[in-house]
């Protein structure tokens, strides 16, 4: 009876410290993000009247042209937007290329834009040259800061929608689609990553 009561105090006093170590490991880590998640609620959104109106303006485009690439691309996410980026970029390829973009970043709730920077770099089926007007609609995202990481795409899954090119770009629940316009032709299809940073990067890796 004895032996059975020591070893039953040993496994209350176990589980005790496993409770503790739960609730320290609740709370919030070093390791944890400084900036909102999606699970952390929404950021105001923007309509597909604001984008078309905005994109209108960005690319000198009709409103009905970016219209239509806005209306396909709000029904295939099923969400609002809660950001834009308005830029302009240049590239080339010859089976390996590569691309740079400069823009500014929007959300309802900043007080300005701010400025955001794109480099890549892609490998395939490709071949050809331009330089675009880019206008990005960014879902999934909370804090400005959250858009510089590494996106990965597929060029070969763009379209066009009136004469624009759109495709998309996803990394942690962040989606971008990209509506481009511009001089130049790009033929193929090929894969590669678009990192976004804060200054401009020579190499697009």
């Amino acid at each position: 009876m004895h032996r059975r009561q020591m070893i039953l105090s040993g496994l209350a006093a176990t589980a005790g410290v496993s409770g503790l170590s739960a609730c320290a490991t609740a709370g919030q880590q070093p390791s944890d993000p400084a900036y909102p998640i999606a699970s952390d609620g929404q950021a105001p959104a923007y309509t597909a009247d604001e984008l078309v109106a905005a994109g209108s303006r960005e690319l000198g485009i009709a409103a009905e042209a970016i219209g239509a690439a806005i209306e396909r691309i709000f029904a295939e996410q099923g969400d609002r937007p809660t950001a834009y980026i308005a830029g302009e970029e240049a590239s080339g390829a010859m089976a390996i290329g590569a691309r740079y973009g400069r823009g500014a970043l929007h959300m309802k709730d900043l007080s300005a834009s701010q400025e955001v920077f794109w480099q890549g770099i892609s490998i395939g089926w490709d071949i050809g040259g331009n330089a675009s007007r880019v206008f990005t609609l960014v879902y999934g995202l909370y804090h400005p800061d959250m858009i510089y990481r590494r996106y990965p795409g597929v060029e070969g899954t763009a379209y066009l929608v009136g004469g624009l090119g759109v495709n998309y770009q996803r990394a942690d629940g962040i989606v971008l689609a990209p509506i481009r316009t511009g001089v130049g032709l790009r033929l193929g299809a090929n894969v590669g990553t678009m990192a976004y940073s804060r200054q401009r990067n020579l190499l697009p890796f």
